[in-house]
């Protein structure tokens, strides 16, 4: 009988390590069709947003008000006019909650919304395993599909999403 128990609680320890590394989405793939909570506790459809405009930058971050994330969301805050001039609506997204993401727009005066992914909906439908926290990745949607896609970015964040729709425009 303990060959079969500790057989079982092998297998499922390998489930769950599966499960946390799940591969999350690549330049190519279809972008996800999914709806989350915002800052403002209203349901945005992310789909709406890619078919209104010409490029939807999608940021993930761990945690709301802390150093990384911070510099993340204020280097595409900064870059904001430059990005709308392009075409591109920013959304931001991590699991903290309406009230954390509310206050992290306040304290920041971030121009664009937040997604508080509490269900982890917004997270499993990028392909990230979405244990604890959302793992930092940007991904830039045109047309339905993922056309770019960066992960560990911070301060540097809205300067690469720029290079690349300036390039992307050459094409």
């Amino acid at each position: 009988m303990k060959p079969l128990r500790l057989l079982l609680m092998f297998a499922s320890l390998l489930g769950f390590f599966a499960k946390l590394s799940a591969e999350s989405l690549k330049v190519g793939d279809a972008a996800p069709l999914v709806s989350g909570v915002t800052d403002a506790g209203t349901t945005l459809n992310l789909g709406d947003v890619y078919k209104a405009n010409a490029y939807t930058v999608v940021w993930f971050y761990p945690k709301a008000l802390t150093g990384g994330c911070t510099k993340q969301g204020c280097s595409l805050r900064d870059a904001s006019t430059d990005l709308t001039k392009q075409g591109a609506a920013v959304i931001g997204v991590s699991l903290d909650t309406v009230e954390k993401q509310k206050e992290f727009k306040e304290v920041n005066h971030f121009p664009f919304p937040l997604i508080a992914d509490t269900d982890k909906k917004v997270v499993k439908a990028f392909g990230q395993s979405a244990t604890m926290f959302a793992s930092r990745e940007c991904y830039v949607i045109k047309g339905g599909k993922i056309v770019y896609k960066d992960t560990g970015v911070t301060d540097q964040q809205a300067a690469n999403v720029l290079a690349f729709i300036a390039s992307d425009k050459k094409g």
